[in-house]
């Protein structure tokens, strides 16, 4: 969590160190389209390779074991929470028939929205994705899935600090528990009544194009159906271990949080029964997926880091560029160390330490509007990109198992994030932090 800090103690690592992180992201891009099976084969060698040699890089030509330290520590936790949520939640059976008409659907995604800040995003996406997709199984497509991404994957966990990873982190820092609740419910009110509207209008159209034979099929009786329900009890003991004290760990890498994750998550699995995991088609191959490329995600991205979140390289001066260089960084890096990034350079604009926690309780009272921006900015950009918050990845991989067609990483971007997802975040943006 202390990237900034390392570089600083050890100097600003060279330009040329973000190019292995930008072949990592081309190649996320690019070769699915044009080389699919060299790279279902190979993803994990040139994710971890590229890795490795920033690692190596960091260790030798650095000599900056901390920030090395720092970048496995956060690839730790991110996994515990990520596989132990996909694990557990792969052990709850929920069968929906009926009622997926758009209505059904906008209602579904705004509780889940909802239940994103109570069991946080990774959790609600993780528990809901499987149901999400049965209950629109005669007409699924890819909007369905990347709508899911924007509301419950991202957007909907602004709330609380259990909703998104990067809110959790200002709350270790010295961000009081509830200050995002406080301040930051109009611009989530906005994002998500403004995605839904629009996810609506589209839905509908959607609707109305399906076969006669399948709008009756989805307006059928509704009804639901739960097995596995006692992995809740494991999902319980997983959000409240997030609140143990991270200093608590194993040679500073293995945190005990992490290690009662992983618990819980070895628990759910042997006392789920066998024909509930049949019934999700649970395999471990999402996560596998998700484990190698953000190895390489989180290596690679460290000099990224290091480089962009500066706010004389970026001349940050307003509100509203935090918000949006958070935002833009957010999309395509991990959201929670950029919003830490974004935080730091804040607090240094008036001479505060993000170390600190009094001077963070400081800069909170202080100047509110750039801990909102930044907050909302790594949130709500998360959305952008399938690499920009852990569940996006694991929804599509989800998603694809179960045969939907998704768009590619290219096409994520041009078909939904630049022209619906970018308009709403700059709506929210001017209309929440205009001429402040």
């Amino acid at each position: 969590m202390l990237l900034l800090a390392a570089a600083s103690a050890h100097g600003t690592p060279p330009a040329w160190t973000v190019l292995p992180f930008l072949m990592l992201l081309l190649c996320i891009a690019l070769v699915p389209l044009v080389a699919a099976r060299f790279w279902e084969r190979h993803y994990a060698k040139v994710a971890i390779s590229l890795g490795l040699f920033m690692a190596a890089y960091y260790l030798i030509a650095m000599q900056d074991v901390v920030s090395l330290l720092h970048a496995t520590a956060e690839y730790v936790s991110f996994m515990a929470l990520v596989g132990s949520l996909f694990v557990i939640s792969g052990g709850i059976k929920i069968t929906v028939k009926g009622e997926a008409t758009p209505l059904a659907n906008t209602i579904f995604l705004f509780v889940a929205a909802v239940l994103s800040n109570i069991i946080g995003t990774t959790g609600a996406s993780m528990l809901l994705i499987r149901p999400w997709i049965r209950s629109n199984r005669y007409r699924i497509t890819g909007l369905h899935i990347v709508f899911f991404i924007f509301i419950v994957s991202n957007c909907g966990g602004c709330l609380t600090p259990i909703g998104d990873p990067p809110l959790f982190i200002g709350v270790l820092r010295g961000v009081p528990v509830w200050w995002v609740l406080e301040h930051c419910w109009p611009a989530w009110l906005i994002c998500i009544g403004l995605l839904l509207a629009i996810f609506f209008v589209i839905d509908t159209r959607n609707f109305r194009r399906a076969p006669k034979e399948v709008r009756e099929q989805e307006t059928a009786h509704e009804e639901w159906n739960f097995g596995g329900l006692h992995n809740l009890i494991f999902i319980a003991i997983v959000i409240g271990s997030v609140f143990l004290p991270p200093e608590w760990s194993i040679g500073g890498v293995v945190t005990v949080t992490a290690l009662i994750m992983l618990a819980a998550a070895v628990a759910s699995y042997f006392t789920t029964p066998k024909e509930v995991h049949e019934a999700n088609d649970f395999n471990f191959h999402p996560v596998q997926e998700v484990g190698c490329l953000f190895i390489g995600i989180f290596l690679t991205m460290m000099p990224a880091l290091s480089l962009l979140g500066r706010s004389d390289l970026l001349h940050l001066n307003t509100p509203m560029h935090f918000y949006l260089a958070s935002g833009t960084l957010s999309a395509f890096l991990d959201n929670a160390p950029t919003y830490l990034a974004f935080l730091a350079t804040g607090m240094g604009h008036f001479q505060l330490d993000v170390g600190d926690r009094s001077q963070v309780m400081q800069f909170v009272q202080e100047h509110p509007t750039y801990v909102m921006a930044v907050s909302l900015g790594a949130v709500f950009f998360g959305a952008g990109s399938y690499i920009g918050n852990g569940p996006n990845f694991m929804v599509k991989a989800i998603a694809e198992k179960s045969k939907v067609h998704m768009p590619s990483f290219v096409g994520y971007i041009t078909r939904f994030t630049i022209p619906i997802l970018l308009p709403v975040l700059l709506i929210v943006g001017w209309l929440v932090l205009r001429g402040k």
